[in-house]
């Protein structure tokens, strides 16, 4: 669990999960915060990963997924439908990095980890993301260390996650 953790509030657009994802991914990174415009830019390219990760994993992933596969597939592309722990689990594993959801405690208002994915990625410095229990997630920022700041790029994802044209994009190249 982080020693101080700052709340980082994304919004309730029905791309909470992979905004709090991507913007952990920046912060784990030693990125600045993205902006509102490149956050649901990268949280729409992380999404259309997850459901090639879906696919590409489907052996493994059909036998959880409540709906039909292809229907699930298919609506998970879409920017308004809501993620949860299959497209955490997909998140941790389309990036190569441990991810750590959090939820407070009603009685006692502490921070409980809740699920943990992508420990096969090691689990120093996870993605750390705060569940409220009605379908909207928060990023986190904990504090780092020097060794856990590091952050291990694959599958390209500088260039998929953090590629632009523009000044503001620009600054996140060079992972």
């Amino acid at each position: 669990m982080p020693k101080r953790e700052t709340l980082l509030g994304i919004p309730g657009d029905g791309r909470c999960l992979f905004r709090s994802v991507v913007h952990g991914a920046c912060l784990r990174a030693g990125k600045p915060s993205p902006s509102d415009a490149i956050q649901r830019e990268l949280a729409d390219e992380l999404r259309a990963k997850v459901a090639d990760e879906f696919i590409k994993r489907r052996a493994d992933t059909e036998w959880f997924l409540e709906d039909d596969f292809e229907t699930y597939v298919v609506q998970m592309r879409q920017p308004h439908i809501w993620g949860g722990e299959p497209e955490l689990l997909m998140s941790s594993h389309v990036l190569k990095v441990p991810i750590t959801v959090y939820m407070r405690d009603s009685d006692s208002g502490s921070l409980k980890i809740i699920a943990e994915y992508g420990q096969e990625y090691g689990k120093d410095n996870p993605i750390r993301v705060l569940y409220h229990g009605y379908g909207h997630y928060d990023t986190m920022r904990g504090s780092a260390t020097g060794a856990e700041s590091k952050f291990l790029v694959s599958h390209n994802f500088s260039l998929w996650l953090f590629a632009g044209t523009n000044k503001d994009e620009q600054r996140y190249m060079g992972l």
